[in-house]
């Protein structure tokens, strides 16, 4: 890697940084900015490692990288803001958790006890007024995305657990697709018992593990 190379690198990645750190920016803002430096990043590397033009090619990459980074970042605008708040007070007192993360989405993780049986795909009945609630608020906030994500805790081993882990994430969404979100803005994963947030040493650290994780994702269509 050449010296020129690691300068744009090295700027593109602390632009983002201490761009996004800024105090007077909002999430938005901030979520754009992040994509941008990182997008800067990965453009000059591309740049300097495409063919000739040296420095000048992988300023070049930076700048086109930063556009892109811009056009693909998240944002947290007072749509999301106001579901997450809708979605804080509709599970309230039901071990749900809502937040806001790092690259502005909001996420939501339902924990086995409400969302699914034992060894079930089925969606329990104290898990429907939660996604009922939930398509709503997708609803009322058309331009973002889905992602949910199935886990397991380690028991069965991963022949049952990935098509398990996969089956529950799809039932959500066939649920959220009957309650009028169209299903081309859900996609669905499986992780089985990949991503565990507890031991499956003890039942209470499997019964956390086996949850369902949803993201919503709203994109920022300009920089």
């Amino acid at each position: 890697m050449n010296t020129t190379l690691i300068r744009s690198t090295l700027c593109a990645t602390a632009l983002a940084v201490a761009v996004s750190g800024c105090a007077d920016m909002n999430a938005t803002q901030r979520g754009t900015a992040t994509g941008a430096g990182v997008g800067a990043g990965l453009g000059a590397i591309l740049g300097a490692t495409t063919g000739g033009g040296g420095g000048g090619r992988a300023a070049g990459g930076a700048v086109l990288g930063a556009a892109a980074g811009a056009v693909v970042g998240n944002i947290w605008s007072k749509r999301m803001e106001q579901q997450r708040q809708q979605m804080e007070a509709a599970t309230r007192g039901t071990g749900v958790q809502v937040s806001q993360t790092s690259d502005n989405r909001l996420k939501l993780e339902i924990p086995s006890d409400i969302s699914f049986d034992t060894n079930r795909s089925d969606i329990k009945p104290n898990f429907r007024p939660i996604l009922d609630r939930f398509a709503t608020t997708l609803q009322d906030n058309p331009a973002t995305y889905v992602t949910i994500i199935g886990h397991t805790d380690s028991t069965g081993g991963d022949g049952i657990n990935q098509p398990l882990s996969l089956d529950r994430a799809s039932h959500a969404r066939d649920y959220l697709a009957s309650r009028g979100v169209a299903a081309s803005r859900i996609t669905v994963e499986g992780r089985a018992a990949r991503e565990p947030i507890a031991s499956n040493e003890d039942p209470a650290g499997r019964a956390r593990n086996r949850r369902v994780e949803i993201f919503v994702t709203e994109p920022a269509t300009q920089g």
